[in-house]
């Protein structure tokens, strides 16, 4: 079993490899600092591994194996925020536990982690204590000798002060000691971390530090105007990151984490097509298919996240006289056995074949991108074309819902104008930068737009699953009073949205985001097309 510990820390270092003269200040009255305690030196050996073109470096995460201390085994480091990690950390064993293999999967690609550097810390720590006895912090100060455990390579040595704060810390006081510090002559660390330090100052002479790719999204030389392809892939290589990065987190079923992760899937798919004509579609649909699959699997334990979610709250609610039997009880097991299956489906996808198949498509696709015959033209005169075309789809959608009489027909039409203001959205997402505040506006609308018709499909599927459960109590001989009036609460609920929907509509125009003769943009001089 793997543990995580949330760290947040930071380091500093001395001009030269030691430290100020004289040592440490006092820290004695530093914000809620009652005293200062030593505890014992310890030596800690650890042995930092990586894939041999250094992946995880390159994202900022560290493994490694480290004996010595109170905390010795494996020691995965992912970043959160600045100066914050989660460390997962895994009993000591001969090779990489598997549970951390799995996190750093959709980094490595099934690529080999080998040792790279070996650093050994001589780690004198103290703790700050408030008045009551309370450990805010500690602050180590550590005497680093750092070498290559195999290969060419030289042995680099230095000293550096950490200060952590202590479970559920307040940062504030973190910025005290900090502001102490560096008038005692320290400075910020010129590293993340000991394992990026020691790899540049371990290496040998003439060795280069491989540079993070960034792909097709990488910006050439030339000067001018970004090109719809830099437009697009910028945004592209944003959602393949988003990708990778929210895999582990999906893996330790951190709140939101599935959600974030199809969002980023559905991005990639709905933009490749508004994009036809910047990439070739003969080569991104394959890849659009894959995308689509992808969504599907990780929409099944999303949607029943969210369904779950819906009818609790909705139960809750509910006064006491109006759900006799055992609702509670037979929603909690329904609620649990839809979520087991589908966790454990989607970790089996993520560790799959045709799952990393996809990321390295992706990667390859921005490396080496499909041009079609717009790519090189200027973004601002393609990307509103794209925008307006989804526009106008959208618009279609809408009309034929509204005038759909209300019912499955209806539903379904409001389904698909959802999933057209979503590609609406997202497409007008990629042109934030180039086409400036009436993209950003766009954007807003369709969100707003994108939230009702949601609300609504999720009272359809809610209607669905009430259905379910009525008919499961009723077999069992309970009574099922309680389904039928949450079914009839979601009825009204839709029926509202639905009138809300043509005032919102009607809110909406069509976006003219190309500029005019004079440069400016016809959205910004306040002359927009009406939808209709």
């Amino acid at each position: 079993m793997a543990d995580t510990v949330r760290e947040i820390e930071r380091k500093y270092e001395a001009n030269g490899t030691g430290l100020p003269t004289g040592g440490l200040p006092d820290l004695t009255g530093v914000d809620r600092v009652a005293s200062v305690a030593d505890r014992a030196t310890v030596t800690l050996d650890a042995t930092y591994y990586d894939t041999p073109d250094r992946r995880l470096a390159r994202d900022g995460i560290t493994l490694r194996r480290r004996t010595g201390g109170d905390d010795a085994g494996w020691h995965l480091k992912l970043p959160v925020a600045a100066h914050v990690r989660d460390e997962i950390r895994a009993p000591l064993a001969a090779t990489v536990p598997r549970a951390l293999r799995g996190l750093l999967r959709s980094r490595t690609r099934g690529a080999a982690l080998v040792p790279l550097v070996r650093i050994t810390t001589r780690r004198a720590t103290r703790q700050l204590r408030a008045a009551d006895g309370t450990v805010l912090a500690e602050i180590a100060t550590d005497q680093v000798r750092a070498d290559r455990p195999t290969g060419p390579g030289r042995t680099a040595e230095w000293a550096e002060i950490e200060v952590e704060l202590t479970t559920g810390g307040d940062t504030a006081l973190l910025d005290a000691v900090e502001t102490r510090l560096l008038r005692a002559g320290l400075r910020p660390a010129s590293a993340a971390s000991k394992a990026a330090r020691a790899l540049h100052e371990t290496a040998p002479e003439g060795e280069r530090e491989a540079a993070a790719p960034e792909g097709g999204a990488r910006s050439s030389a030339a000067t001018g105007p970004p090109t719809a392809e830099q437009a697009v892939l910028r945004y592209l290589a944003r959602q393949v990151r988003d990708l990778v990065e929210l895999d582990p987190a999906v893996r330790r079923d951190l709140p939101d984490s599935v959600h974030r992760m199809r969002v980023a899937t559905r991005r990639l798919r709905s933009v490749l097509r508004s994009y036809a004509t910047v990439l070739d579609r003969s080569a991104t649909d394959p890849l659009g298919a894959e995308l689509k699959w992808l969504a599907a699997e990780l929409g099944v334990g999303r949607d029943a996240e969210v369904l779950a979610a819906r009818l609790q709250e909705a139960m809750a609610a509910l006064p006491k006289e109006l759900r006799p039997g055992p609702v509670r009880t037979r929603l909690r097991t329904w609620t649990q056995a839809h979520r087991k299956g589908p966790r454990k489906h989607l970790l089996a996808v993520l560790d799959g074949d045709r799952y990393l198949a996809l990321l390295n498509a992706l990667d390859a696709l921005l490396a080496d991108p499909p041009r079609a015959r717009a790519a090189g033209r200027p973004a601002a005169h393609v990307l509103p074309k794209a925008v307006e075309r989804d526009f106008r789809r959208l618009a279609g959608h809408v009309e034929t819902a509204l005038a759909a009489l209300p019912g499955p027909d209806r539903d379904l039409a409001l389904h698909e104008a959802r999933k057209a203001a979503k590609r609406t959205r997202y497409a007008a997402e990629v042109g934030r930068v180039e086409l400036g505040r009436p993209a950003k506006e766009l954007v807003k609308r369709m969100t707003q737009l994108q939230e009702l018709l949601g609300d609504h499909q999720d009272g359809v599927v809610a209607r669905e699953a009430l259905r379910a459960l009525a008919a499961q109590a009723h077999a069992a001989g309970e009574n099922a009073f309680a389904y039928g009036v949450l079914y009839g609460r979601e009825e009204a609920r839709a029926t509202a949205l639905e009138r809300e929907l043509p005032a919102l509509w009607d809110t909406l125009t069509a976006p003219d985001l190309r500029p005019d003769r004079g440069g400016r943009r016809a959205a910004d001089s306040g002359t927009a097309r009406s939808a209709r």
